[in-house]
């Protein structure tokens, strides 16, 4: 991929992306101890990465070793760089606090267990799947989802039980 990142090759910097960032924000992170600060190296690293990919050479050495060597030293440059500067103000300071929103893993995660999630019900009778959408998704009561199918709500029920457990099963596999 770095070859052809070298070359540029925007969709295989995607998925060099894609691929690495994740180990590379965590380098930074466990250099600097500071999400926005690593997050902000990891752009330069990927920005050193787009600008440096030809002077790759595989000497025996992995892509992810070069890559991780790139990210730790931008780390350490960064770090000594905060070092040297004085002090912030109290509106610096404030720019540090972490922030609440899920970080790039979280998402990762996230829309992987989203993607599951959805094949799992899409592989379910339309019924089923309709069920447990509208119950666990969407919010709507047990009372709501027997009226609408003019059903029983104990029936309701019992669908809902089967498909959680088909859901379960498929999930784990």
């Amino acid at each position: 991929m770095i070859a052809r990142v070298a070359m540029g090759d925007r969709s295989a910097f995607d998925a060099l992306y894609d691929v690495t960032s994740s180990k590379l924000h965590a380098v930074c992170l466990s250099v600097l101890k500071d999400r926005p600060e690593a997050e902000e190296t990891l752009q330069d690293v990927y920005i050193k990465v787009w600008q440096n990919a030809s002077r790759y050479a595989s000497n025996g050495l992995s892509p992810m070793t070069w890559l991780i060597t790139i990210a730790r030293n931008r780390a350490i440059d960064r770090l000594r760089a905060r070092r040297s500067r004085p002090a912030g103000t109290a509106a610096d300071l404030a720019e540090t606090v972490a922030s609440t929103e899920p970080g790039p893993e979280s998402v990762a995660i996230r829309a992987q267990e989203r993607r599951m999630l959805d094949d799992c019900l899409s592989a379910m009778a339309d019924q089923q799947a309709q069920a447990v959408r509208a119950v666990y998704l969407e919010g709507a009561t047990y009372a709501d989802l027997a009226e609408r199918e003019g059903k029983p709500i104990n029936t309701v029920r019992s669908w809902l039980r089967r498909s959680l457990l088909s859901l379960k099963d498929c999930v784990s596999q």
